[in-house]
């Protein structure tokens, strides 16, 4: 009866090790199955799910017809075109855009996204689109081409920002930098017209710009450099590569370039791939 007992025990005990690593193997291999359907899904269904931010001028805010605009949303909708299917526009914030990619609700994050090693864990990213900097800012009717410009005039940053060190590396003698303790006060000084220009983000510089068109605020001079790219979720190579190719295709036809200037003042130039 023992024996039968440990045989019956150790069979049991085999199937349900059988059926957990049948199981386990099978956990692993759904996402891998997934991984490459979306681009599938897109075509058939004919309609993608795009991830865009509607708070972070230019790239994506709501204009004055409570419609989303700006480089990202425009990005989305050229993708879009592009595989010939309509694009849904999912707002998102900074906190949501990933998990939004891992649940499957957007298939493609337009979003300011930045790459680097801890989110390419989680997701993988598309070539670069669109260029995201810290500069200076002034009105068109300020002569400023190069940094040996900026002598005799004023600037306003936000003191130990990126911008603020950047600046530090490339001010000329006799540049007047006023630095404030937090980017509202750098803003309402370049505003107000206590500064004549601005040291600040593409993004900053954007608000500024939606919200008083009067001052006629214009990119001038780069500070520092860092891309955007398009998130896509983990293992969907078949998408990844076909908005690659779009990329490319928008690059040399100089879609790409019209768009950053357009929107940020200035040609998308060189991104990495």
């Amino acid at each position: 009866m023992t024996t039968v007992r440990t045989v019956t025990s150790s069979t049991r005990r085999l199937t349900l090790g059988v059926l957990a690593a049948t199981g386990l193997a099978a956990a692993l291999m759904a996402p891998a199955a997934y991984a490459q359907n979306a681009l599938d899904n897109v075509l058939k269904a004919k309609e993608i799910k795009i991830a865009i931010p509607t708070d972070y001028p230019p790239y994506g805010f709501v204009g004055t017809d409570l419609k989303p605009q700006g480089l990202d949303v425009e990005m989305a909708n050229y993708i879009g075109a592009k595989l010939g299917v309509k694009v849904e526009l999912i707002p998102v914030t900074s906190a949501n855009r990933i998990p939004y990619l891992q649940t499957q609700k957007a298939d493609l994050v337009i979003s300011t996204l930045g790459k680097n090693p801890e989110r390419e864990k989680v997701i993988d990213f598309t070539a670069a689109y669109a260029p995201f900097f810290q500069a200076v800012f002034a009105s068109k009717s300020l002569n400023i081409k190069s940094f040996a410009d900026l002598a005799g005039k004023s600037v306003a940053v936000t003191r130990g920002a990126m911008e603020d060190q950047e600046l530090a590396k490339v001010a000329p003698p006799g540049v007047d930098v006023k630095r404030f303790e937090d980017h509202a006060a750098s803003i309402a000084a370049f505003v107000s017209g206590q500064t004549q220009a601005i040291a600040t983000s593409a993004s900053t510089a954007g608000t500024i710009m939606v919200k008083n068109p009067n001052l006629a605020t214009e990119y001038k001079l780069l500070l520092k450099d860092s891309p955007n790219f398009i998130g896509v979720a983990k293992g969907e190579d078949k998408l990844r590569l076909r908005v690659n190719e779009i990329i490319a295709e928008a690059r040399k036809s100089g879609d790409i370039d019209k768009l950053s200037s357009k929107w940020l003042g200035r040609p998308a130039g060189d991104l990495p791939l």
